[in-house]
């Protein structure tokens, strides 16, 4: 997993540095637009997809915007129980904020793995149907109540696990998510109801893999460059 040490020149790096997203002002983050039609993903309605995206992800989005500008307000005489619950609520929805992205990002494509990325997830998990078993399962763990699984890749290790989390704020602090399903019951409730595993098929029948490669990929080059 780990492959060759990364090797940067200063030009490339400056070309690198060109692509960087501009950094967001605290309380100015603006809503992504989903990245596909929410017309055409199988088995996914538009509604369910619309609403998800409006009112969870945006209702995120507004949150994380709040609780930032009252952080900048913050002084030494603010109570510390006032600054802990706005660290914490920093937290909660900006991590929300992130994997609904990712999350959206990672819908929209055919559902079938091949390639490079196909072969790093049969390696780590000793065949694709391993991979896809445990994924799955560790999915429906979380049916009915709250959560995200996600694939990432260990910035320490370089190696690729399948996590669970409960919430927002669960999750390795030394990882980068490749592939995220959200298994909170917004995501499938509307289309669903409680029938968690029609949903989790839907999910895989548009999995974007040329996106989870793309993330796979630049993972890879970050893990190379912190240990070269």
């Amino acid at each position: 997993m780990a492959g060759a040490p990364l090797a940067v020149s200063s030009t490339n790096a400056r070309a690198a540095d060109a692509k960087l997203p501009t950094p967001v002002p605290p309380g100015k983050h603006v809503l992504a637009p989903l990245p596909f039609d929410p017309k055409k993903l199988k088995g996914l309605s538009e509604r369910l997809l619309v609403s998800h995206h409006e009112n969870n992800y945006g209702g995120a989005l507004k949150n994380l915007n709040k609780v930032e500008d009252e952080i900048g307000r913050i002084t030494k005489d603010t109570p510390g129980f006032t600054v802990a619950g706005l660290r914490e609520r920093e937290l909660t929805f900006g991590n929300s904020v992130v994997l609904h992205e990712l999350y959206f990002g990672n819908l929209g494509g055919s559902g079938k793995a091949d390639g490079g990325i196909q072969k790093a997830l049969s390696d780590a998990f000793g065949g694709f149907a391993r991979f896809e078993e445990l994924f799955r399962a560790t999915g429906m763990s979380l049916a009915g109540g709250s959560g995200w699984t996600v694939v990432d890749l260990s910035l320490t290790t370089g190696d690729l696990r399948v996590h669970w989390s409960g919430g927002h704020t669960q999750g390795p602090a030394n990882a980068t998510p490749l592939l995220v399903m959200d298994m909170y019951e917004h995501a499938y409730q509307m289309d669903f109801g409680a029938a968690a595993a029609k949903y989790v098929d839907a999910f895989f029948a548009n999995i974007n893999w040329e996106e989870v490669a793309r993330r796979h990929e630049r993972a890879g080059r970050a893990f190379r460059a912190l240990h070269s």
